[in-house]
C-alpha cells in the first residue's frame, strides 16, 4: 500500500449529483464536496426522460474543479441509479434516457412474462419483480420499433463512461439490474434470445476495481488534467453504498435510505426459491463477487415529493421543523402500505396518502406534521417486516441495523426504524456511496488493501457511526406492524 493518494467520486442520484474528492491512505479516508447540482427529469410529448447532457455537462465542471483543487487526482469512478439506459448506434445517443418513473413499461411486464413466466424468470436472474426492470423497459422499446435503429445499449454509469474515455463496456454490479444476467454469471444468451433482444446490444462486462481507460484526449483538455483514468467501481449506486456501510460481521443488515430504502444483507451466493420470489425479494450483483440479497422500498421519495407538492402551492417547507414537529406527536402516526403503486409516479403525493388512507378505512393524517410523521412511521414499519422476512428467507439472525445515506441524518426515522425492528440502529455516513466509490478506487490504485471488510472498517474510524436504541416498550418486528 502506497502514501496517500486522491481519487474522485461522480455520484449522480435521482434528484442530484455530486462530486467528491477522496484522500486514502494508511488509516485514512477522507471526503469533501468539491461539486453538487440538481438532477431534474425533464417531461416531453413522449414522457418523462432524464436530462442526460446536463448531467455530463455538470459532471464535467465538476471533475475540472476537481483537478484544480487536487492536481494530483489520478482516477475517477461513476455510480448512479439502476436499470435506466441509452440506446446507441455507433456512437450516436438515439435519444434522452427514459426516466423508471414514466408509465410506458406496464404493457412490457406483461409481454416478457408471456414469453418467459415470472417463476422460471427469477430462477434464471434473481430479481424482484419492479415494472421499470431493464428487460421490461426493453420490450416496450421491442414494440415500439426502437430497438430496430440500436446496435448498443449503455447504462447510465456506462454511458457517461463512454463519452469520458470512447470505450463501451458494462459494469457487473449494475448490470445486474438489468435482469439479462445470470443470477451468479455473465450474460444470459439464451433469456436474451427467448425474449426477442439483439444479443449486440450488451457490451463487454467489467468488475468493480478494474481500469476501464484514459480520458479521451479533448476530455483531457477540457477537466485540465492528462492523467486521469476511469476506474469502474460498484455502479450501481447501492453497490457502492454497501462497500462504504461499516459493517463489520455478518450478523447486520443495511438500510440504504435515499429516493429509495434498498433493505438487505450480504450473502456469498444468491437465494433463488420459491418463497424468496413470492416475498419479492431481489439478488444483485455487489463488489468482490457478494451478493446484495434486498428488497426495494420506498424511499424518502415519499417525503421530498410531499414537500414539493405544497411548494407548488406557492409556500416554503421548513422540513428540520415539520420532523421535530412530527417527533412529538404523541402515540404512533398512521400506517399505510409505502409501497402500493400509486405512489411511485410524481404528483400530489399528501392527497394519494390520505386517499390510499380513505380506501383502506384508515383515519387520515391531518396536518402536514401529521402527514410527515405518517410517512416516516410508515417506512419504518416497512424496514421491519422486510428486515423479519430476510431472517425467515435465510436463516440469517440480525443484531444489528446500519441505516446509511440522507436518511441517516433523519433523527426520528433512525428511532422509529429502532423502534420497529427491536434493534439496534447504526446510523451513518450520509455520503457512504461516495465513499465506497472512492474506496473500491483507491484499492485498485494502492491506496488501500484487503477485504470489504478492512475498506469498512476504514470507514468506521473515519466516519463513527450514530446509535439508536429501541426505546421501551419496543414497537418490534413481533408485533402487528401491518398498515
Amino acid at each position: 500500500m502506497s502514501a496517500a493518494g486522491v481519487v474522485a467520486a461522480v455520484d449522480l442520484g435521482a434528484s442530484s449529483g455530486r462530486v467528491m474528492l477522496g484522500r486514502v491512505g494508511p488509516n485514512q479516508l477522507e471526503l469533501h464536496s468539491v461539486a453538487r447540482f440538481p438532477n431534474n427529469p425533464v417531461r416531453t410529448v413522449d414522457g418523462l426522460h432524464w436530462n442526460i447532457l446536463e448531467l455530463y455537462r455538470n459532471a464535467l465542471v465538476g471533475l475540472r474543479s476537481a483537478v484544480r483543487e487536487a492536481p494530483e487526482l489520478v482516477s475517477v469512478g461513476i455510480d448512479s441509479w439502476a436499470v435506466d439506459y441509452a440506446l446507441l448506434r455507433g456512437d450516436r445517443m438515439l435519444g434522452n434516457p427514459y426516466h423508471y418513473r414514466d408509465d410506458r413499461t406496464a404493457a412490457g411486464v406483461l409481454a416478457t412474462h408471456a414469453l418467459v413466466p415470472a417463476s422460471e424468470l427469477y430462477g434464471q436472474n434473481g430479481l424482484q419483480v419492479l415494472p421499470f426492470n431493464t428487460l421490461y423497459q426493453l420490450a416496450a422499446d421491442r414494440a415500439t420499433g426502437d430497438l430496430e435503429l440500436a446496435d448498443r445499449l449503455l447504462l447510465i454509469p456506462d454511458l457517461l463512461g463512454y463519452w469520458l474515455t470512447g470505450r463501451q463496456v458494462a459494469e457487473r454490479s449494475n448490470a445486474s439490474t438489468t435482469g439479462l444476467l445470470h443470477a451468479a454469471g455473465g450474460w444470459n444468451d439464451g433469456l436474451i434470445e427467448r425474449l426477442g433482444l439483439p444479443r449486440s446490444l450488451f457490451p463487454e462486462l467489467v468488475a468493480a476495481g478494474e481500469a476501464i481507460g484514459p480520458f479521451r484526449p479533448g476530455v483531457a483538455t477540457e477537466v485540465g488534467s492528462a492523467r486521469l483514468e476511469l476506474v469502474a467501481v460498484g455502479s450501481h449506486d447501492t453497490a457502492s453504498a454497501v462497500v462504504g456501510v461499516p459493517m463489520l460481521t455478518d450478523d447486520c443488515a443495511y438500510i440504504s435510505s435515499g429516493t429509495w430504502s434498498l433493505v438487505g444483507v450480504e450473502l456469498p451466493a444468491p437465494v433463488l426459491t420459491e418463497a424468496s420470489r413470492a416475498a419479492n425479494f431481489t439478488n444483485e450483483g455487489g463488489v468482490d463477487g457478494r451478493v446484495r440479497y434486498l428488497r426495494n422500498v420506498m424511499g424518502l421519495w415519499l417525503l421530498s415529493e410531499s414537500i414539493r407538492s405544497w411548494e407548488r402551492e406557492g409556500e416554503q417547507v421548513d422540513l428540520p421543523a415539520l420532523l421535530a414537529q412530527a417527533a412529538a406527536l404523541p402515540g404512533a402516526g398512521t400506517l399505510f402500505d409505502v409501497d402500493d403503486l400509486r405512489f411511485l409516479p410524481p404528483g400530489d403525493m399528501p392527497e394519494r396518502i390520505r386517499s390510499y388512507c380513505r380506501e383502506h378505512d384508515i383515519r387520515p393524517p391531518g396536518s402536514r406534521a401529521e402527514l410527515v410523521r405518517s410517512i416516516v412511521e410508515s417506512l419504518a414499519a416497512a424496514y421491519a417486516r422486510t428486515l423479519a422476512t430476510i431472517t425467515e428467507l435465510t436463516g440469517r439472525t440480525v443484531r444489528t441495523v446500519h441505516l446509511v445515506g440522507g436518511g441517516s441524518q433523519n433523527e426520528l426515522l433512525c428511532q422509529l426504524t429502532a423502534d420497529y425492528t427491536g434493534l439496534g440502529v447504526q446510523a451513518g455516513p450520509v455520503e457512504a456511496t461516495a465513499i465506497g466509490n472512492v474506496l473500491v478506487q483507491a484499492r485498485a490504485q494502492g491506496l488501500a488493501s484487503g477485504s470489504l471488510e478492512s475498506l469498512r472498517a476504514l470507514v468506521r474510524q473515519a466516519y463513527p457511526p450514530r446509535s439508536y436504541r429501541p426505546a421501551p416498550p419496543s414497537r418490534s418486528a413481533r408485533d402487528s406492524i401491518s398498515p
